[in-house]
C-alpha cells in the first residue's frame, strides 16, 4: 500500500460527487447549460431533455437498469473487491469494455447522472423479474423482497458512481413534499424504497436542494440549499465547508465555490 504524504494529498485536486434534488419543474436538467459542454456528459435515464435540447453536450440515452449499471461500472472501472459473478467486477467491466473503448470517457470532467429517481424505478421494474422477489411459499410477487432487492442495488450503484476517479459526478433527482409524524412538512428524495434515500448522506459529499424560495418582498426565486441546518426541511450537506445556506443556482460557480479556499471557520 502506498503512504500518501500530507503535502501531496493537499496540493491535489478533490473532485466533488454530489446529488443535487428539486420538486419537477425547477429547473434541474436546465443545469446543464451552467456547465462547460465540451468536458461534460449528460447520461439521460429521463428521455425528457427539451428544456436542454439545443445545448451542446454529449448526452447517452439509459433506458434499462441493465444499462445503468453497465455505464456506472464503465465509468469508474472495476472493483476489485467485487467476484468475477457481480455487477462492478473485473469481468463486469472487461465485457463492457470489449463493445464501448473507455477511452472515450477522457474528455470528460463533468458526469451529469439525470436522474436517480428514474433510476430507482428502472431497478423497481428489474427487481420484479428476479427469483428474489418471489414468495417461496405462494411462488407469487413478495413485494418486500422487491424492496429489498431493489435497496440494496441503489446503493451499491450509487456507491460504484460516488468512487468514480478524476471525474466531478452529478446525480440528479426529484423531491417529495411529506409529513412526519407530527403533521410538519419534510422533503425527501424521490426514490423508490426508503434504504437508498437514508443511506445517502453516507455516500455523497454534497447534497443540495434546488428550490423556490422568497425574498423579503414575497418575490419566489430559484436557489440552491447546501447545509443541513435549514428552516424549511430540504435535505443538503456541504462537506467543503465553503459554501453558504444559500446559493445561486449555478452548478459552475458552485463547483468552483467547493474546490476555491476555505473561509474562515465560524462558530
Amino acid at each position: 500500500m502506498k503512504i500518501i504524504t500530507a503535502d501531496e494529498r493537499m496540493a491535489e485536486r478533490k473532485n466533488i460527487k454530489g446529488a443535487l434534488f428539486g420538486p419537477h419543474g425547477i429547473g434541474k436538467t436546465s443545469l446543464l447549460w451552467t456547465l462547460d459542454p465540451t468536458s461534460t456528459l449528460f447520461l439521460d435515464l429521463e428521455g425528457g431533455d427539451l428544456a436542454v435540447q439545443d445545448c451542446p453536450v454529449d448526452q447517452i440515452k439509459i433506458k434499462t437498469w441493465d444499462e445503468a449499471r453497465d455505464m456506472a461500472c464503465l465509468i469508474t472501472g472495476p472493483n476489485p473487491a467485487k467476484r468475477a459473478d457481480q455487477p462492478y467486477s473485473q469481468a463486469h467491466y472487461d465485457y463492457i469494455a470489449k463493445d464501448t473503448d473507455p477511452v472515450f470517457l477522457d474528455k470528460y470532467n463533468v458526469i451529469f447522472w439525470d436522474s436517480i429517481s428514474v433510476a430507482s424505478r428502472l431497478c423497481w421494474q428489474w427487481a420484479t423479474g428476479q427469483p428474489e422477489s418471489m414468495s417461496e411459499k405462494t411462488g407469487k410477487a413478495d413485494n418486500r423482497g422487491a424492496y429489498g432487492l431493489v435497496g440494496r442495488e441503489l446503493v451499491q450503484w450509487l456507491t460504484q458512481i460516488q468512487h468514480c476517479p478524476n471525474k466531478d459526478i452529478w446525480v440528479v433527482g426529484g423531491l417529495d413534499r411529506k409529513e412526519d409524524d407530527f403533521g410538519r412538512t419534510i422533503w425527501v428524495p424521490q426514490i423508490e424504497g426508503s434504504k437508498a434515500g437514508n443511506e445517502l448522506p453516507g455516500i455523497f459529499d454534497e447534497i443540495i436542494s434546488m428550490v423556490a424560495l422568497k425574498d423579503d418582498e414575497g418575490n419566489p426565486y430559484r436557489a440552491f440549499v447546501t447545509s443541513q441546518v435549514n428552516s424549511w426541511g430540504y435535505p443538503a450537506k456541504d462537506r467543503s465547508g465553503r459554501l453558504e445556506l444559500i446559493e445561486e443556482p449555478h452548478l459552475g460557480k458552485l463547483m468552483e465555490k467547493i474546490n476555491g479556499p476555505k473561509p474562515e471557520r465560524r462558530f
